[in-house]
């Protein structure tokens, strides 16, 4: 057991303090707990693997079910040498910031990123200056929860920080599309309509 710390912040304009505490955390190997757009998640420097093991034990989830990066800005996707199409440039230019993850080539594999829309997740992961996964923060299996007090249910005493903003937006996960086949493929639904990506989609054509 660890002493979990509950900081609330506003939704709008979270204070820097704890902000810059939350950051230090995740560069120094802990768990944050903080907000979406869609629900709330725990932060981890995934290039740390101790702490994407203890995240791994917290949420009883399977090593090698892989994470979804989170990022601030949109260069971290060319920085990381992925493939972008023109499918999903145009998905990130429609929808980024916002609740969709996007799958994009990468070497012989795929990596996942999204790009949340909430003010408190975006001055976080710009702040921390390293690449954070974010899975929602409960038990694998159970539901996403939505509010700072669903994550204290599930994660405290696990988990070092919870930044406490409120009811998330939407409620529900981000929804998943795999840009690195053709045609697409929706991996989970989520906030954001199937119909809005198949627009995008059409506008687009074959030339991806």
């Amino acid at each position: 057991m660890i002493n979990t710390e509950v900081l609330k912040v506003d939704a709008v304009s979270p204070d820097d303090k704890a902000i810059r505490l939350g950051a230090r955390i995740l560069r120094n190997g802990g768990l944050v707990a903080f907000p979406t757009e869609t629900v709330y998640g725990i932060g981890v420097n995934c290039l740390d693997e101790k702490a994407v093991k203890k995240l791994c034990e917290v949420k009883n989830r399977p090593a090698n079910k892989p994470f979804t990066i989170h990022i601030s800005r949109v260069d971290a996707i060319r920085e990381a040498r992925c493939e972008v199409t023109k499918f999903a440039e145009a998905l990130v230019k429609a929808f980024w910031p916002g609740p969709l993850t996007i799958i994009f080539k990468f070497e012989n594999g795929k990596l996942g990123f999204r790009m949340p829309a909430n003010s408190v997740a975006k001055a976080l992961i710009s702040e921390s200056g390293v690449p954070v996964a974010a899975p929602s923060a409960n038990i694998s299996g159970g539901n996403p929860p939505t509010s700072a007090l669903d994550v204290i249910k599930t994660m405290e005493g696990k988990i070092d920080l919870i930044l406490d903003a409120g009811e998330t937006e939407h409620g529900e996960e981000s929804t998943i599309v795999d840009t690195s086949v053709i045609p697409y493929k929706i991996v989970r639904k989520g906030a954001l309509g199937e119909d809005k990506i198949e627009e995008v989609w059409k506008s687009v054509g074959s030339n991806t």
